[in-house]
């Protein structure tokens, strides 16, 4: 069996998505397994660390065992061992970087979302398009085992026609006063902050890969935590929104709900759930576990009381959603994918037109929430198809 090495660039190798979603779940185990199968093939990821923090970058190469690390981007871009470019970097500095991975002749691949802007992505794939270079963009959500259970209840028609759904997601994020705070400080600050920007691109992809295509929204967000202290003990004003509440309407009439807060205690079967509910059932989904509901199992309530509790057990009548035969890392699924786009032309699973799409998605809810009415989510053009 052959074996080939192909150079990867990963910038933002010291932040928590790159150093352990990236690196530790999925690089370095395909680097530990001798390579991605290609046919007869293997191919061999050679990682260069990319950092601001000399320090910070060395001892994140240290454990895992790569000996290739630099702070200077531009000498990583100028060097030709390497075909393909990763960011999973700040989101504001993401548009800069990748221009310069384009215009340097590298493969992308990054983190969502590609861009602040649907316009500033659309760019950066004319860009990449214009030079013949492959790209890609992190789409891993919908590869969690509870939402693969759940897609595959509604491929099987299981659940009947769909007839409503509801996204619940977040937690409490601390202000930094009395327990510091769990997210960055950028993640609240305009330029690439706010939960809209960060968290629904993954909520479009969630739901039109189970649900069906979005065709309008109805969107509502705010700031529940007004100030913050940050990483230097420094106190700010929070410039973006930190809550969100959307209406979606699904294309053949089905609506459903989103919400989204850092600014919630959770109390849920988990810190992301969607319900979907069908003529024939409904399930639940978190990120490991989905229960489901049949017309059978469902209980015929016709009343509650408002002088007593009744005592109905609502989480009786629900099953364990079918295992799935087996289960790999979604970020390791994402780079699988991306490598084989790459080293042997197969299609794309996620390519920038993909990317454009999950910013569109939150471009439309911002708007939306504006211009406080319906907001149209037409299909991809033929441009970014």
């Amino acid at each position: 069996m052959a074996s080939q090495t192909i150079g990867i660039i990963v910038n933002g190798a010291t932040g928590r998505i790159g150093s352990t979603q990236h690196l530790a779940n999925a690089l370095i185990p395909i680097i530990e397994e001798g390579g991605l199968a290609l046919g007869k093939d293997r191919l061999l990821p050679r990682l260069l660390l990319v950092g601001r923090d000399a320090d910070r970058v060395a001892a994140v190469a240290r454990r895992h065992k790569l000996a290739d690390w630099t702070t200077d981007l531009d000498a990583a871009l100028a060097d030709p061992a390497y075909a393909i470019f990763f960011d999973a970097a700040a989101t504001q500095q993401r548009v800069a970087v990748l221009e310069k991975a384009i215009a340097a002749g590298k493969h992308v691949y990054c983190e969502k979302p590609v861009a602040s802007t649907g316009a500033q992505a659309l760019t950066l794939l004319r860009q990449a398009q214009s030079r013949g270079l492959k790209h890609g963009v992190v789409e891993d959500k919908i590869y969690l085992p509870g939402l693969q259970k759940l897609a595959a209840l509604t491929r099987s028609g299981q659940l009947g026609r769909i007839i409503g759904f509801r996204l619940d997601f977040g937690w409490w994020v601390f202000d930094g006063s009395e327990q510091p705070c769990q997210r960055p400080s950028w993640n609240y600050r305009a330029g690439g902050g706010g939960i809209i920007l960060d968290m629904y691109p993954h909520w479009r992809y969630v739901i039109e890969s189970i649900i069906g295509r979005i065709v309008a929204v109805a969107s509502s967000a705010w700031t529940a935590t007004p100030e913050r202290i940050d990483e230097r003990g420094q106190r700010y004003r929070v410039a973006v929104e930190d809550s969100a509440a959307t209406l979606v309407e699904i294309e053949g009439g089905v609506f459903g709900s989103v919400g989204s807060s850092w600014a919630t205690r959770v109390r849920r079967d988990d810190l992301l759930t969607l319900q979907v509910d069908g003529t024939k059932g409904s399930a639940v989904a978190g990120l490991h576990r989905c229960q489901v509901q049949s017309s059978a199992q469902t209980p015929a309530i016709a009343h509650f009381s408002v002088m007593q509790d009744i005592g109905a057990d609502y989480r009786e009548g629900w099953t364990q959603a079918p295992p799935l035969s087996c289960y790999r890392n979604p970020y390791r699924v994402g780079w699988e994918a991306f490598l084989r786009h790459v080293a042997a032309g197969e299609p794309p699973a996620c390519d920038f037109a993909a990317g454009i799409r999950d910013i569109a998605f939150a471009e439309a809810c911002n708007r939306s929430m504006q211009e406080r009415r319906w907001v149209a989510f037409p299909p991809p053009t033929e441009s970014t198809a």
